[in-house]
């Protein structure tokens, strides 16, 4: 049994801050049922249970201690149970539609669990659960549930309901959405769960005044909230200026009429260019004109190394290389490509990249962080979630 699960019921302080934004829920909406924003209690858990947050790396789990995957779910419970979504599938929705039946239940059972077990490799992760945090009238129900890859010699009861496939393997309930291309599973309340009675303040902003505007506040209402109407647009211009500054999006695929496509000779392929013998690992990640033009400071100059760390906690030495700054690649440059392409995607020497495997695997780019000037972080990510950052000007590199 992992750490946390053995002693996950002893964090009073993470209980009693749920409590809390619970008890807030009045600033969203009137209903006697707590509201919580997902993101809250992705981010309590983190500080609280002091895990690595994995939320935005838009693989199968999103927070991680040692060797634990956890994924995180708020939802609301109805009377012990709840159907929640699980994973979407849109990139491959075109593929699971030539299914139909217990061969489409298996093909996104399937695709689920390669998402799962691409998550492990990523971040050295040999077990996981979930982290549940059901919403109930007038309080909040916390527990953990088992997080199995999908049993697929076991799938049975298929049945087709006109807007959804449901199927259940030896241990748990799905549900496939078809215009949502996206898997649903039940969740069951047991009886390992933690109760918190919440009161839910009538007027929270009324409480919110009387704690921010003391003694020395009073008649200054209208300054304070100019000063918060400042203080937010600030906030919102830095989350913006954020991008190119403490982080890059680097897609690992080109566009051609509007087609997405991962290039035969270049870039994850380079190892099957020509013009000299090739090494099976040998690869680079592109760096797009844009992101070098409009963000001259964030990589070094060309072929200056720096450390990389990977998901996984291993370090590489990595640089610019090629004219413009247009690659990332590791030295040995073979080592980048042992990561992505064996480690990460799991191909054999000769099989190449292509848009249809990065879609079925769930990611499309690489999110590249810049701790400082020698050290930087790099994990996968869909470059979807990013669009208006990296392609602010309409056209796709």
């Amino acid at each position: 049994m992992s750490n946390f699960l053995a002693t996950w019921k002893n964090n009073a302080e993470y209980f009693r801050l749920l409590e809390l934004m619970a008890s807030l829920s009045n600033i969203f909406s009137d209903n006697a049922i707590p509201f919580l924003h997902y993101r809250v209690t992705e981010n309590l858990f983190c500080k609280y249970y002091n895990a690595e947050n994995l939320s935005r790396s838009d693989t199968a789990y999103d927070a991680k201690s040692r060797n634990f995957g956890i994924g995180i779910k708020t939802f609301q419970l109805e009377k012990g149970t709840s159907v929640e979504k699980v994973a979407e599938f849109n990139a491959i929705s075109s593929f699971l539609k030539k299914y139909k039946g217990k061969d489409l239940a298996y093909q996104v059972s399937k695709a689920r669990n390669e998402r799962m077990e691409l998550g492990q490799r990523l971040y050295a992760i040999d077990d996981g659960c979930y982290h549940i945090i059901g919403r109930v009238q007038k309080g909040l129900t916390v527990f953990n549930s088992e997080y199995p890859l999908i049993n697929l010699d076991s799938i049975c009861n298929v049945k087709d309901t006109g807007h959804a496939l449901q199927f259940e393997d030896s241990a748990n309930f799905y549900s496939f959405n078809y215009s949502k291309s996206t898997l649903f599973k039940r969740f069951e309340v047991p009886a390992d769960k933690v109760d918190i009675s919440v009161s839910i303040i009538q007027d929270p902003y009324e409480l919110l005044k009387q704690l921010l505007l003391t003694e020395d506040y009073e008649g200054k209402y209208q300054d304070a909230f100019k000063l918060q109407t400042a203080i937010s647009s600030h906030a919102e211009k830095a989350r913006r200026l954020d991008f190119g500054k403490t982080y890059v999006i680097l897609p690992l695929f080109a566009m051609k009429a509007d087609v997405k496509y991962v290039p035969l000779k270049s870039g994850l392929n380079q190892w099957n260019a020509g013009g000299r013998e090739r090494q099976a690992d040998e690869v680079y990640i592109p760096i797009p004109a844009k992101i070098n033009s409009n963000f001259p400071d964030f990589f070094p100059s060309k072929d200056v190394s720096f450390t990389l760390h990977l998901p996984n906690g291993s370090l590489l030495s990595a640089k610019p290389c090629q004219q413009n700054r247009k690659a990332l690649m590791s030295n040995p440059n073979i080592a980048l490509g042992k990561w992505i392409l064996r480690d990460v995607l799991q191909l054999k020497e000769g099989e190449l990249v292509t848009a249809e495997l990065l879609d079925r695997m769930g990611f499309d780019s690489v999110i590249v962080y810049k701790d400082s000037e020698t050290d930087y972080r790099i994990d996968v990510c869909r470059t979807i979630s990013y669009s208006n950052e990296l392609f602010d000007d309409g056209e796709e590199e």
